[in-house]
């Protein structure tokens, strides 16, 4: 079975979907792999590694897509290489399927069969195939170190024959993987930290990383299925709002995470709580790119406004595109590993499976993702 891995062509995007030590593996377990000439330079990676490892290389980038049977990558692919890829064969990396209709139905008409890692099933045996989480562990760590470079003051206390100076205070809002990397950061820079998160059950875990636990009670919230925060209700989000406006108002740095999978994230600070934030305070809002959590907060840009600084700043993982790699590599060849018979050398496509059939998207011309099914067919 030959697998494909082309080069990233988003802007900016440094992470790569294979390093040579996960390529390595999959040569051994008797893949064809088939990279294209310079896909890991910018995590890194040369082309002599991969080679190295088994893999051959390729600088004819619709050769190398039109022969795939699997085509392995990190972020989504443009219309144009979707037409470039044979009927049949199988493509793995994001997909946003929630919001990529069009990019959806291109796979269904190639008859591709579309494998979405945002949604692999939160799982204890999918953990180790869990993109989105890994990603978001680094986020945690980027959002923190990002605060502390725009903070014009240090995060421990520090005791000097010149006077002591005092801790600074950080708040996170949301406790999911990302808020909890980001909490243990913090308190590794010895910030004071308080965190507040809609699931009571993750207070635990806040204390546990030495963090304190704002409580707010916002009548029944709790957790889905799959893990995530359930949606608020608008007289929820503005209790909440109300709730953290004094917490937030005291905070040298404050940190967004709240996402809704799928759906434009809730706006949590509004901007007469930003304006209550002392001149010098930092923002860094992890949901910009998709709406944000912080009224005033700019995708992809730092702005300030009042005195405070807004970090908007989009791909966090990607600042840190070497272990990023490492980690999304990883994830990926678990879930190929998973699902590769030994005696076919090949990929198998198993609706019984416990994983796949969550996170296949498209396949035999159909979408056979039930609920991406009804979205699609809802907009129609």
């Amino acid at each position: 079975m030959r697998i494909a891995i082309p080069k990233e062509t988003h802007t900016g995007e440094n992470r790569i979907p294979l390093t040579p030590s996960d390529t390595k593996k999959l040569v051994r377990a008797g893949a064809e792999v088939v990279v294209e000439a310079g896909m890991g330079a910018a995590s890194g990676f040369v082309d002599h590694e991969y080679i190295e490892a088994g893999a051959t290389l390729s600088s004819n980038r619709d050769e190398l897509l039109g022969s795939a049977d699997i085509v392995l990558r990190l972020r989504k692919p443009e219309l144009e290489d979707i037409h470039k890829i044979k009927k049949g064969a199988i493509h793995i990396s994001y997909l946003d399927p929630f919001n990529e209709h069009e990019l959806v139905r291109a796979f269904k008409e190639a008859g591709i069969t579309a494998i979405s890692m945002e949604m692999i099933p939160r799982t204890t045996r999918s953990q180790k195939m869990d993109a989105l989480s890994s990603q978001a562990n680094l986020a945690g760590y980027v959002m923190v170190i990002q605060a502390a470079a725009h903070l014009p003051r240090i995060f421990p206390m520090m005791m000097t024959p010149a006077g002591t100076l005092k801790p600074a205070n950080v708040f996170v809002i949301g406790a999911g993987v990302a808020g909890l990397q980001a909490i243990a950061t913090a308190k590794r820079l010895g910030a004071k930290v308080t965190a507040f998160d809609t699931r009571p059950v993750v207070a635990e875990q806040v204390q546990s990383l030495g963090g304190k636990f704002l409580e707010i009670d916002l009548g029944e919230t709790g957790e889905t299925a799959d893990g995530y925060a359930k949606e608020l209700t608008p007289e929820q989000v503005e209790k909440q709002r109300q709730a953290q406006k004094e917490v937030i108002a005291k905070s040298d740095v404050l940190i967004t995470t709240a996402q809704v999978f799928g759906r434009k994230p809730p706006v949590l600070v509004t901007k007469d709580m930003v304006d209550g934030m002392a001149p010098g305070s930092v923002i860094v809002d992890m949901a910009a790119e998709t709406g944000g959590n912080v009224e005033g907060s700019v995708p992809n840009e730092t702005v300030h406004v009042g005195g405070v600084t807004i970090i908007g700043m989009g791909n966090l993982a990607g600042e840190v595109a070497r272990d990023a790699s490492q980690m999304y590599s990883s994830n990926l060849y678990s879930l190929v590993d998973d699902s590769w018979d030994e005696e076919t050398k090949a990929f198998v496509i198993d609706f019984e499976h416990d994983i796949l059939p969550g996170c296949i998207i498209t396949h035999g011309g159909e979408i056979t993702n039930e609920t991406i099914k009804n979205v699609i067919e809802g907009e129609a």
